[in-house]
């Protein structure tokens, strides 16, 4: 099974990704892992590619993140995607207690890289995860429906999930199904 949870930033696609991995037994890729070199350095195209052509690799898995670039890649095998469509308020909270809860604690968030969040650059800087959030929500929404309806992807199982209660129903029933 090839799973790729998308959504906006702060959706929650990381913590779905981690669950539906955990619950199924199956290794979580999460794309930011991938992108991010150490001192928030990006990865090139070629580095990014080369690094989800790697970790995809495997014969199932569940992946987080948008990252249009690398859809080709991701798409190409998937057997499902599973979008967080949670409400503005919802997503806009969710990311703003994350930003406020990692420049807080000063966790590294991906080990190796020394990369943790600061309230400087989470509120006040145009790398903002909050700004983020406010500029692409509503354009996410419109390119996920269009993405749904494209009939290049009609052959990909997609899961719309407007509510953590859907989330987590979804969850139940997918390792329900798995343990058949």
């Amino acid at each position: 099974m090839k799973i790729n949870v998308i959504g906006t930033s702060g959706s929650g696609k990381s913590t779905l990704s981690r669950q539906l991995a955990a619950r199924l037994a199956i290794p979580y890729i999460e794309m930011d892992r991938l992108y991010w070199k150490a001192n928030w350095g990006e990865s090139s195209d070629e580095e990014l590619f080369t690094a989800v052509e790697h970790a995809l690799s495997v014969p199932d898995w569940v992946t987080d993140g948008n990252y249009t670039r690398t859809q080709p890649i991701k798409w190409r095998h998937v057997d499902m995607i599973v979008w967080l469509d949670y409400s503005f308020i919802r997503t806009f909270y969710q990311a703003l207690k994350r930003a406020i809860t990692r420049a807080w604690q000063q966790h590294e968030i991906w080990p190796g890289t020394g990369n943790r969040e600061t309230f400087k650059k989470s509120f006040f800087s145009r790398d903002s995860i909050i700004l983020w959030t406010l500029k692409t929500y509503a354009s996410n929404r419109k390119k996920y429906l269009a993405l749904m309806a494209n009939p290049a992807y009609q052959h990909i199982r997609f899961v719309h999930l407007r509510t953590p209660k859907q989330a987590q129903e979804f969850v139940e029933q997918l390792a329900a199904q798995q343990k058949k």
